[in-house]
């Protein structure tokens, strides 16, 4: 192929196939002047006027050996291709076909085909093209990818909380932060990041009616997230084109009053079955929970929290109903984790003497035989922060990080659980 210039003058019957538009297919020159050329691309039925000084387009030559489609879309191997007045027509099997019978659907040749004639962009442009691929490739894998761009300042313990969520294959936790410490900005760079990183697309988030336009704005006007509010108006306006529709499968990112989805039986049953990767569930502490009956909203968020890929409770008080629902809401997360209340009661009171080892390492205190012994923690690591310990006298940083990890890991909900205090973190009145 060869670009179109002065040098390659436009020609009716001629092929030409646009550069910024290759999805219009094989184009036909059909009038041409002094200043301009009208092109028609049968495929879309679309006609572009182009001026002949340097336009967009590219000249369609097939070689000898290509494979071509005539307008009926009969397959054809060119033997030999043959030029009159400019138009070219191509010898296939003892047929002529000329090229303005050539299929308009037929794809353009790829980037080998167009070296090899001689068609070739300027450098600049390919450089261009190398920095945006590497800049795509840098942000992909960008260990903070999704965790900027939010129209917001990134205070430390909002950033460590959405990095440490996030990364999580299934992230399932509650935002117990104190009011006024970011819950709602923690959770909405959780959601951005699962969202710009691919692993979320469906996401239902339910709060108090009195927060959904709060929720709204937040979302859009720091993350440009557009999500549809939904209530009963606009579930009957969706289902009275087709009744027996599903209106939670009209979109994809969907913001609702609990209060309503809870009291509706059908509204319920339908976000259900719409299936969802994320679900956010603001002022958690309203979620009321008896082991012989629990509220409607309490069953609400556990039927599509177990059916979701990933759950974000929020509250700022997780213990101020008391310990039941405290654990209740913990129950929402882990199933299996938090299945018995009289057995979470009795961990809960083993915290202290857990927390006060963790505590001593946290603060590289020096630590005794006997102390190690009360760590429950696994036989190999407990054998080896005692070596450390006879060896040198005190345990290497490394082996500190594993044991506070495991404690973590294997005690209380130091993994479920996220709650900053304004004694902790300073900066905040």
């Amino acid at each position: 192929m060869s670009t179109a210039s002065q040098a390659t003058p436009f020609i009716p019957g001629q092929r030409w196939s646009s550069n910024s538009e290759p999805e219009l297919g094989l184009g036909i020159v059909e009038i041409v002047d002094t200043q301009f050329v009208n092109i028609r691309f049968p495929a879309c039925d679309e006609l572009r006027r182009y001026s002949v000084e340097s336009p967009p387009l590219h000249r369609i030559r097939f070689q000898p050996g290509s494979a071509i489609k005539d307008s009926s879309g009969n397959e054809h191997t060119v033997d030999e291709v043959e030029e009159k007045n400019g138009v070219l027509v191509y010898h296939c099997d003892g047929l002529k076909i000329p090229e303005e019978q050539l299929n308009a659907n037929m794809a353009d040749r790829g980037p080998i085909e167009r070296l090899t004639d001689g068609q070739a962009t300027d450098c600049k442009l390919f450089d261009l093209r190398l920095r945006a691929l590497r800049a795509m490739f840098d942000w992909r894998r960008s260990p903070v990818r999704g965790l900027y761009g939010g129209k917001m300042d990134l205070i430390p313990h909002q950033l460590y909380i959405a990095h440490e969520v996030s990364n999580r294959q299934s992230p399932r936790v509650l935002l117990a932060d104190e009011v006024g410490l970011g819950k709602t900005i923690e959770a909405c760079l959780v959601l951005n990041r699962l969202l710009v990183c691919g692993r979320a697309s469906r996401v239902l988030i339910l709060v108090p009616g009195s927060l959904v336009h709060q929720w709204f704005v937040e979302l859009l006007r720091r993350f440009n997230h557009w999500f549809s509010i939904f209530d009963e108006e606009r579930c009957l306006s969706i289902e009275s084109g087709q009744s027996e529709t599903n209106p939670f499968d009209d979109d994809q990112l969907i913001l609702a009053d609990i209060d309503w989805l809870a009291e509706s039986p059908k509204r319920t049953s339908q976000a259900i079955e719409a299936g969802w990767d994320l679900l956010i569930a603001d002022e958690a502490h309203h979620l009321k929970w008896d082991a012989e009956q629990p509220s409607d909203k309490y069953q609400l968020v556990d039927a599509l929290g177990q059916a979701a890929h990933a759950l974000l409770l929020l509250t700022a008080t997780p213990e101020q109903v008391g310990l039941e629902n405290h654990f209740a809401r913990l129950r929402l997360l882990d199933h299996g984790r938090f299945s018995d209340f009289e057995a979470f009661k009795t961990e809960i009171e083993n915290y202290k003497p857990v927390a006060a080892l963790c505590r001593k390492l946290l603060s590289s205190q020096a630590l005794k035989n006997e102390e190690l012994e009360r760590f429950p923690v696994t036989h190999a690591l407990l054998e080896q922060a005692k070596t450390e310990l006879a060896a040198n006298g005190q345990i290497h940083d490394t082996t500190r990080d594993k044991l506070i990890r495991e404690l973590a890991d294997r005690h209380g909900t130091g993994r479920v659980l996220f709650r900053n205090t304004r004694k902790t973190i300073s900066g905040f009145p």
